[in-house]
């Protein structure tokens, strides 16, 4: 366009149809260079207004090779990352350092689309196949001028975005994402993200969007970063009360989950409208478009092993899209022993006529030391299954420990030989009098305004 419209201009000077000045104003160049432009045209003509780049590769230009490799690579993938993330693989993984914008303009012109294109572009690339194939369609007039009453919404559907919040614990929002990991089959990725920061804090997969993952990502929060102020969740059985149909109490998660947030002082908001917990919608699309992809390189096919990746993962994660704020107001986070205790589950069983309790296809005798204790058939009585998967039973006003009934015996007394049990030797503790001991020992009592002789003198007395 532009080098046509000077080929018009400058002909038109040279023709005597227009001035100098005038021919300056509308090309913003000098009359010097309009004087240099005339004189090329009058010994050229039109190709003097070509550039001399046109039909010549430039040296920085990607090599033919290089393009046809990156090709390949996207190819390989099963789940295929958008041209951001695959930007950061080419450069970490094959050492093809380039821009996203290259990268993406090496696919567009091979007609492959990123996951993550815009609809526009989409709808340019099919428009482009249809060319090609000679199925082009004529477009459609619209004669109809578009109203901007007719653009509005309806308030009660408006869910208009709001800022961040200020501080780093001020809200966490929590969901979990349901899709194909790894493997053949769908797993559920529980996660928990920072509003204010947009840090990923706790992630945790399980076969099932379950109360045991929610307590994971709990615990990752509580022991990491400290006590939130609030949660925000979707309306699913795992935060609402009573609405599985069933009497389980197990299963009616609310007095599990928002218990242990009661006793924690955490509020839990929950909320039915995608829109009114943005951060955790948009961050499981992210997620769902990165992490395949990353657990493929790694070659992970089982929830522990992804487990065990997310913990690395994370920190990069962060890293590169998180720590949008460093201030927080996290409370101060409980010792491993409370935790354990704040996300247990609870469930009501009773005594069985073998005198055990059965708890998840496992029963379990009540102990107290050393002894065992048996109740009457019957006695109602409340398992707790600690975090750590420690089993305590709740008998009217006392907790006791337990013990699990084996399946089968661990030796016979007809065909085994009992294996010998060491008596196990006392600790030996040194008197404060031995050598080790002596001389800090006396250096307390001069401290304390007392000597060895009274210390001696007491301990015969």
């Amino acid at each position: 366009m532009n080098e046509t419209k000077k080929y018009k201009v400058i002909k038109a000077v040279a023709e005597k149809k227009k001035q100098k000045v005038r021919a300056s104003i509308e090309l913003n160049l000098s009359i010097r260079q309009i004087n240099r432009l005339v004189k090329a045209y009058k010994e050229k003509g039109k190709i003097a207004f070509a550039h001399k780049n046109r039909g010549i590769k430039h040296k920085n230009a990607v090599p033919d090779h290089v393009k046809q490799q990156i090709i390949t690579i996207y190819q390989q993938f099963k789940v295929r990352p958008n041209v951001k993330h695959f930007t950061e693989i080419l450069r970490e993984e094959y050492d093809i350092s380039y821009s996203d914008t290259t990268i993406r303009h090496i696919l567009y012109q091979e007609k492959i689309l990123s996951p993550k294109s815009q609809r526009k572009t989409r709808k340019r690339i099919q428009k482009l196949i249809r060319q090609e194939a000679g199925k082009t369609k004529q477009p459609e007039q619209n004669l109809l001028v578009p109203l901007a009453e007719d653009q509005l919404e309806l308030p009660e559907k408006v869910h208009p975005s709001r800022p961040r919040m200020k501080y780093k614990g001020e809200l966490i929002q929590m969901d979990a994402s349901s899709y194909n990991w790894f493997g053949n089959e769908v797993t559920h990725l529980h996660l928990a993200i920072d509003d204010a920061s947009g840090n990923i804090v706790g992630a945790y997969f399980d076969t099932q969007e379950s109360l045991k993952g929610y307590y994971h990502v709990l615990n990752q929060i509580l022991t990491n970063q400290g006590i939130p102020l609030a949660f925000l969740t979707d309306k699913r059985t795992v935060f609402e009360y009573k609405k599985k149909q069933t009497n389980a109490v197990e299963e009616d998660t609310l007095t599990q989950f928002g218990f242990a947030c009661h006793q924690l002082g955490i509020e839990l908001k929950t909320s039915s409208i995608p829109q009114a917990k943005g951060r955790i919608e948009r961050l499981n699309g992210t997620v769902q478009s990165r992490l395949p992809i990353e657990l493929e390189l790694a070659g992970i096919n089982c929830i522990d092993e992804a487990n065990k990746f997310l913990r690395q993962w994370l920190l990069k994660f962060n890293r590169q899209f998180g720590n949008k704020t460093s201030e927080a107001i996290y409370e101060k986070s409980p010792t491993k022993s409370e935790i354990n205790l704040l996300l247990a589950r609870v469930a009501h069983r009773q005594v069985d006529s073998g005198h055990h309790i059965r708890y998840q296809n496992n029963f379990y005798l009540p102990t107290e030391g050393s002894d065992d204790k048996y109740f009457t058939r019957r006695t109602k009585a409340l398992i707790i299954e600690a975090f750590n998967g420690d089993i305590y039973v709740n008998i009217a006003e006392k907790i006791y420990t337990t013990r699990r009934l084996d399946s089968h015996e661990r030796y016979s007394e007809e065909f085994d030989t009992m294996p010998e049990t060491k008596k196990e030797r006392r600790k030996y503790i040194p008197p404060q009098s031995h050598p080790w001991k002596l001389e800090s020992f006396k250096r307390y009592l001069r401290r304390i305004d007392r000597t060895i002789e009274d210390y001696e003198a007491e301990k015969t007395a």
